[in-house]
C-alpha cells in the first residue's frame, strides 16, 4: 500500500501509568491493540471467554515486550452472570481505569448457545455480545473509568453499520433476560442456534454508535471526565471471517493479502482507528475514526462517516431504555465526596441491589457482581 501521510502507529503516545481492559483481546484486532498499549507502557487487561486462548495471547505480547503487564479475566458477553462477575473482579482489582475497549465481537454463531443466559431468554446472541454484552459490562465498571480523569471508552463498529437497521420494535417484544433460565431454548442442526448474520451483525455494529453518541450525550450532560469514542477497522482480515463460506474466507484470506490489499488490510492496520479513538490527544467525545482510504476500507485512520440512523438523537436514546431494560443495568452518572473530601464517583448500583450492600460495596467490601 502507498505510503500515507495521517495518524499513525508512531503517534500512539507513552502510556505508563494507564489500565485498558479490552475485550476480545485474545486475537485479532484486540490483540493488535493490545500489543501496542502494552508496549507503550499501559497496564492490559485481556478480557476474553477463551482463557487458555487469553494465556496464549498474553505470552506472546510478554514475548514482543518482556516487561509487558498483561493481565487476564474471564469474560463471556453472553452470559449475564459472567458480566457481573468479571465487571465484580475487575472492580476488586482496579480501583480506577483509564481504558475500556469494547472489541469482542460476533458474525456468525458456531458454538452450541443453547444454554447461554442470553440466548434463553430470547435475545438474538450476535446483538447480545456486540451490543447488550457490552453496554451492561460498561455500566458496571462506569464509576472506575468516572474515577480516572482522561478516560475513554472506546466500542469498535463496523462499515456494515452503514446498511443496519435499529428494529427498536423488535427488541421491545423481547422478554426481560434471566441470569440462570431452567429451561434453555434448544439449537438447530448441528447445535447451532438459528441466525440470521445479515442482519444482525449490521444491527449490531449500527446499536454500537448509537450507543456511544448517546453515552457521550450523557457523560456531557453529567461534566464527567471520560470520553465515549467510536471506531471501525475498515475492511481487515480478523477472527470473525473464519465462519464465512468458503469463497468468502479465500477472497479475505492472508494469501490473497498481495491482490487485494487495496481493499482489504491487516488486522495491524485495522487496529489503527481503536488506538487513535483511545489515545489521540486531540479526540473528542463522540468522535469516530476509521480507514481514509477508498470507501473507508482500508488506509491510516481519520474521522469517518456515521449514517443518519446512528445519528439520530431519539433513537439513541429508545435504544438506551431498551438495552437498560434487557440487560438489567442502570447507568448512574453522579459524583458524591470521596473519604478525603475530593469529589469521586458513586458507584452503579446493580438491579435490586439494598442499600446496605451498596453500603458495603462502596466501602470496597464487595465487587459490583
Amino acid at each position: 500500500m502507498r505510503a500515507q501521510a495521517g495518524w499513525g502507529l508512531a503517534d500512539v503516545p507513552d502510556q505508563r501509568g494507564r489500565t485498558a481492559v479490552i475485550t476480545g483481546g485474545n486475537s485479532g484486532l484486540g490483540f493488535e491493540t493490545a500489543a501496542v498499549l502494552a508496549e507503550r507502557g499501559a497496564t492490559v487487561v485481556l478480557a476474553c471467554r477463551d482463557l487458555t486462548k487469553a494465556e496464549q495471547a498474553a505470552a506472546r505480547i510478554r514475548k514482543g515486550v518482556p516487561d509487558a503487564d498483561v493481565r487476564i479475566e474471564e469474560l463471556d458477553l453472553l452470559s449475564p452472570a459472567s458480566v457481573q462477575a468479571a465487571a465484580g473482579r475487575l472492580r476488586a482489582a482496579h480501583p480506577r481505569l483509564d481504558l475500556l475497549i469494547n472489541n469482542a465481537g460476533l458474525m456468525r454463531p458456531q458454538r452450541d448457545l443453547s444454554a447461554a443466559a442470553a440466548v434463553a431468554a430470547g435475545i438474538e446472541p450476535t446483538f447480545y455480545v456486540n451490543h447488550l454484552g457490552h453496554f451492561a459490562l460498561t455500566g458496571l465498571l462506569l464509576d472506575r473509568l468516572l474515577a480516572s480523569p482522561g478516560s475513554r471508552i472506546v466500542t469498535v463498529s463496523s462499515l456494515v453499520h452503514l446498511v443496519g437497521r435499529a428494529d427498536l420494535e423488535g427488541l421491545a417484544r423481547l422478554p426481560a433476560p434471566r441470569v440462570s433460565p431452567e429451561a434453555p431454548r434448544s439449537a438447530g442442526p448441528g447445535g447451532r442456534l438459528p441466525s440470521r448474520p445479515r442482519l444482525h451483525y449490521p444491527r449490531s455494529k449500527l446499536a454500537n454508535l448509537m450507543f456511544t453518541f448517546e453515552l457521550h450525550r450523557r457523560l456531557a450532560a453529567a461534566g464527567a471526565p471520560t470520553l465515549a469514542v467510536a471506531a471501525h477497522p475498515g475492511i481487515a482480515r480478523t477472527g470473525l471471517t473464519r465462519n464465512l463460506a468458503p469463497p468468502a474466507r479465500v477472497f479475505l484470506g492472508v494469501r490473497a493479502a498481495p491482490v487485494m490489499s487495496w481493499l482489504i488490510q491487516s488486522p495491524q492496520m485495522g487496529a489503527l482507528a481503536t488506538l487513535r479513538a483511545a489515545t489521540d490527544t486531540t479526540a473528542r467525545g463522540g468522535d469516530y475514526y476509521g480507514p481514509s482510504g477508498w470507501f473507508g476500507s482500508t488506509g491510516l485512520p481519520a474521522a469517518a462517516r456515521s449514517s443518519s440512523r446512528a445519528r439520530d438523537a431519539e433513537q439513541q436514546r429508545r435504544l438506551w431504555r431498551e438495552s437498560e431494560r434487557l440487560s438489567g443495568v442502570t447507568y448512574d452518572f453522579g459524583v458524591g465526596p470521596g473519604a478525603d473530601g475530593a469529589q469521586t464517583p458513586a458507584p452503579v448500583t446493580a438491579p435490586g441491589e439494598k442499600p446496605a450492600r451498596r453500603a458495603r460495596r462502596r466501602a470496597g467490601i464487595l465487587g459490583n457482581g
